[in-house]
């Protein structure tokens, strides 16, 4: 076992990260489209960082906001991070069908609580907030409580908390991220997120997913002389905040 799941708590660089599902039983592209993805559609391999380099409008008022996926596989689970209008939690039936299991993680610092789900074949078999374990749903709600009573996370009764109540909010939540690692068998090592080149997907909304903007080598040598933020070369995209500069700039 690597790095398991216990930093998921801790996020990414960009700090947009609204959910991450896990899927055991299909490949990153399936996941994809299963998610909401567009057959054949994507940008090539990105960062995390790079992600914020997408023309992505995470809220419209009276309408869903967009949402991306960058996906990819490890240690025989296919797995996606999620940006924006997040569409993982509401879809646990569809990504599951099929035998497929799948559990899913969305990430809340505080209160209301961090959730995490199970869901296999169709179902949604269980779920819980951490730091909230003996409030519990699903077909088998109960699935986990063993394993969280042996870690000292709930008593035996599954009503009542086990844990020291001076327990320090981040500390519960690795805790219990590991029973669910360890359950599982989850493996997603940190720098997928953070630092692995993944491709992207439009799973909600009409993001700009464009990677070879018109703009790019007029914006570029404008933001060099006039010290903006730099376009990324390697994608030829165009940080939102340099583009919107630029045509403000150049506009007749």
């Amino acid at each position: 076992m690597g790095d398991g799941i216990r930093w998921l708590p801790e996020g990414g660089e960009t700090g947009y990260l609204s959910g991450v599902t896990m899927a055991r039983g299909i490949d990153a592209q399936e996941l994809a489209l299963r998610m909401g993805a567009q057959p054949g559609a994507g940008t090539e391999p990105i960062t995390d960082a790079e992600v914020l380099q997408l023309d992505m409008l995470i809220y419209r008022p009276g309408d869903r906001g967009d949402a991306i996926v960058r996906v990819g596989e490890h240690a025989g689970w296919a797995f996606a991070f999620e940006y924006g209008d997040s569409t993982g939690s509401e879809r646990l039936e569809e990504i599951s069908r099929g035998g497929v299991e799948v559990v899913h993680y969305t990430p809340v610092r505080e209160h209301p609580p961090a959730l995490v789900c199970y869901a296999r074949d169709g179902r949604h078999v269980c779920g819980f907030g951490l730091g909230e374990e003996s409030t519990r749903w699903g077909e088998e709600p109960d699935l986990l409580l063993p394993a969280l009573v042996a870690a000292d996370i709930l008593n035996p009764d599954g009503d009542t908390c086990r844990r020291p109540d001076d327990e320090h909010y981040t500390a519960r939540n690795r805790r219990t991220l590991a029973v669910v690692e360890d359950h599982f068998g989850l493996d997603l090592p940190q720098a997928l997120l953070t630092q692995a080149l993944l491709p992207a997907h439009a799973v909600m909304g009409t993001p700009d997913m464009t990677t070879e903007d018109p703009d790019f080598d007029a914006a570029h040598a404008w933001a060099t002389a006039n010290g903006h933020p730099l376009p990324t070369g390697r994608l030829r995209l165009l940080p939102d905040v340099t583009r919107q500069a630029y045509r403000h700039a150049t506009r007749h």
